[in-house]
């Protein structure tokens, strides 16, 4: 077999994607460890292990993502090769999403916003802290968890009201373009008994509605509708309530596509080929 391995080596998290030469996609996996180094070489081997596959198996190795930036030289003797995060997230959003340019906002530790366009274009707009770090060390001090697994279970339990101040809790007459139950304050209306499982439903409503609020701004910006959602965080079930409520406010049309985790990754094994062709 014929392989080329695209490694997204993230802050917290290793995916890695085994790519044919046509494209299609062998397997996915990630891994999470202390450090990048042994993330990336825990999940090299345990991709070749689980798909029975050799060294000589491999035709290339892409790394991207922060980590990248750690790894000198060829990994095993195999031909080793970086593509820049941005251009792999870029390229990963649109193929999966099927789109040939939009907004792509990378829900990671942190979140990216580009402006990705069909043939290589990807221009990096801006970035911002608020991401799955933000939301991890929340909970760490609110609720005692930081488990990305952990917290999603938990903050879907909760219950939002007793946590952030709505519209309809500061006004009886709205402006005709709000929705009453939109939040007006995150944590504004913090109840004295709001339990473990409501706080972190608001620590994830605050991350998601951040990121969904720099996502109008980013589209805006570049007048288009279209935005492709990637990255960890576009796991959580609250994704797709918040986001179709901006999409209702907004007008955006927001796609989160399958295997949207391993958005760079792909984007990086696809990258080579593409330079290969």
């Amino acid at each position: 077999m014929d392989v080329i391995l695209g490694i997204d080596i993230g802050g917290s998290t290793t995916k890695i994607v085994g790519l044919r030469t046509d494209g299609s996609i062998v397997s996915m996996l990630r891994v999470r460890a202390e450090d990048q180094i042994t993330s990336l070489y825990g999940a090299l081997g345990n991709f070749l292990l689980s798909n029975h596959l050799s060294l000589g198996d491999v035709r290339q190795i892409v790394l991207t993502g922060v980590g990248a930036s750690y790894v000198e030289g060829d990994i095993y003797g195999l031909p080793t090769r970086k593509v820049d995060e941005f251009s792999a997230s870029g390229t990963g959003a649109l193929a999966l999403s099927g789109q040939t340019s939009a907004v792509v906002a990378t829900m990671g530790t942190g979140t990216a916003f580009l402006w990705a366009e069909k043939g290589g274009t990807v221009q990096h707009l801006c970035g911002s802290g608020i991401g799955g770090g933000t939301l991890g060390g929340l909970c760490h001090k609110l609720v005692g968890m930081e488990r990305f697994g952990q917290i999603k279970k938990l903050a879907a339990q909760g219950d939002l009201a007793n946590v952030d101040l709505t519209i309809a809790d500061i006004t009886c007459n709205p402006a005709a373009t709000l929705d009453p139950t939109l939040t007006a304050a995150n944590f504004g209306n913090l109840a004295e008994d709001a339990s473990s499982a409501d706080l972190a439903a608001g620590a994830v409503n605050l991350v998601l509605q951040a990121i969904g609020t720099m996502t109008v701004l980013a589209c805006r910006c570049c007048n288009t509708q279209t935005a492709v959602l990637i990255g960890s965080m576009t796991t959580m079930e609250q994704v797709k309530a918040n986001f179709e409520t901006f999409e209702r406010l907004y007008g955006i049309h927001y796609i989160i596509p399958e295997n949207a985790t391993f958005a760079t990754a792909i984007g990086a094994a696809l990258c080579s080929l593409d330079e290969q062709k």
